[in-house]
């Protein structure tokens, strides 16, 4: 079974991530070069991506070798991070825009999807090893190092991937408020999650097996 649902994540992860490249390519507005880098510019695209390859390479390792056991701190956060591609599209983004057709079905993929699916993943095999509320820091090294970068790319290039940390039309004040306060959602999010898995932990005692 978990073999099975390793497999379907990775699937559908590359699945999506592929579809929505070649789709951005058909429609751009830009270069080739220039597309690409807009296309890795989304954190959506970046986390699906990492989404992807994690279970891709759980999958094979898996096969190579059944008592092969994850790290359940990087599954967490993973976990945390496609919970807030979810959230922030929900919440933030859905209304911006109406896709049609393939696009839609590569939108919910994407950000509905995915995101939903690992968390189940997540709340079956990826809750019962400790973790420390001491990760929160390692794991938050991602959604900064980004929000670094699309400010700063975006300061010379124009182009911010969100509409909440668009400088040119939010001014840099309200565009570094908006990244604070996602962070700060990322953080609350990552200790409330690390909460659930102690609480579980602590229930199901250090017997229970990590599969």
């Amino acid at each position: 079974m978990k073999k099975n649902f390793t497999a379907v994540l990775a699937v559908i992860g590359w699945f999506a991530i592929i579809t929505q490249y070649v789709l951005m390519l058909e429609n751009r507005g830009a270069s080739i070069p220039e597309t690409t880098i807009r296309f890795f510019s989304f954190f959506t695209i970046l986390t699906n991506l990492l989404v992807a390859v994690y279970f891709t390479y759980l999958f094979f390792m898996s096969k190579a070798n059944p008592g092969f056991r994850e790290n359940s701190g990087t599954l967490t956060a993973i976990t945390i991070y496609t919970t807030m591609v979810g959230l922030v599209y929900q919440v933030a983004l859905r209304h911006v825009w109406q896709p049609q057709g393939l696009q839609l079905v590569v939108d919910e993929l994407l950000h509905s999807v995915m995101p939903a699916l690992v968390i189940i993943f997540w709340c079956f095999y990826g809750t019962t090893k400790p973790i420390k509320y001491s990760q929160i820091t390692s794991w938050s090294i991602y959604p900064s190092a980004y929000l670094t970068y699309i400010l700063v790319r975006g300061s010379f290039s124009n182009f911010y991937p969100y509409p909440f940390v668009d400088v040119s039309n939010l001014g840099i004040a309200k565009a570094l408020s908006n990244a604070a306060v996602l962070l700060f959602l990322f953080v609350v999010l990552s200790a409330t999650t690390i909460a659930i898995v102690k609480a579980k932990t602590g229930i199901i005692g250090s017997n229970e097996p990590h599969d």
